[in-house]
């Protein structure tokens, strides 16, 4: 069953066009990895999933939800939660204070209760708080919860921001480049989480320049070149694609 079906998807900028009739879809409980060149389109379709842009045309159904045109805190709502290719945390918060500010989905206390601290808000506080530390017990971050964002090292960063989308309770996780800049240590223990992240039947979409990482944990591989979609598959038949070969090494390499 797809959790995410995108149909004949297209986003132009001027004369550019960065999407030119994508289609494809995500089985749920799977991971499915989007990879291409530089330029291909990946961040823009990432884009339109998430609301950051509206397309030209095409649909996005999320389930049987169309979601194309909706606003990003909408598509929150519904059950997508996704993360940046250059790391967005709030610099003078702690790492647990970020990963609360994910649950902005669920919060039901308005702005006046906020104001005045009325009880029910310090429930919910205390709520998401505890939410909170579940998660970074799971991420294996517990001990870094009371450090302020900056003080993290990179690796630790990254691992807080997936926190943060986690505490979204997604049903749906858009990762964009998650081991971007990541040694080869830390590149291993993100494929380990983002693979616990699907084993708890969250459905994952990443955009990866790793190739050995995407290989490894990918159920499916959907291809872009110059915003068109030239394959989806398997990894195996993905790695013995003639036209995948040559996008990446070039007509005489190939």
């Amino acid at each position: 069953m797809a959790i995410l079906d995108v149909r004949d998807l297209n986003k132009s900028f001027g004369g550019l066009q960065a999407v030119k009739d994508v289609g494809f879809r995500v089985t749920a409980g799977s991971i499915k990895a989007l990879i291409g060149p530089n330029g291909a389109g990946k961040t823009t379709l990432f884009n339109l999933i998430s609301g950051v842009l509206s397309p030209d045309s095409g649909t996005i159904l999320f389930g049987e939800m169309p979601v194309q045109g909706m606003k990003p805190h909408q598509i929150a709502e519904k059950g997508i939660a996704r993360t940046f290719q250059h790391i967005r945390l709030f610099p003078k918060m702690t790492a647990i204070e970020n990963i609360m500010i994910g649950r902005h989905t669920h919060s039901r206390a308005g702005f006046i209760s906020g104001m005045l601290s009325l009880p029910g808000t310090w429930k919910e506080e205390s709520r998401i708080r505890n939410r909170s530390r579940e998660i970074m017990e799971f991420l294996g971050i517990s001990s870094l919860a009371e450090s302020e964002s900056t003080s993290l090292a990179y690796g630790q960063q990254r691992i807080v921001e997936l926190g943060r989308a986690l505490a979204c309770e997604p049903k749906l996780l858009l990762l964009d480049e998650p081991a971007a800049g990541l040694n080869m240590k830390e590149t291993a223990e993100m494929a380990d989480l983002i693979t616990k992240v699907r084993d708890l039947g969250i459905t994952v979409l990443l955009v990866e320049h790793d190739m050995s990482l995407v290989m490894n944990i990918s159920d499916e591989v959907i291809v872009l070149s110059y915003g068109e979609k030239i394959a989806d598959d398997v990894p195996l038949a993905i790695q013995k694609n003639a036209e995948v070969i040559r996008v990446y090494l070039g007509e005489a390499d190939a």
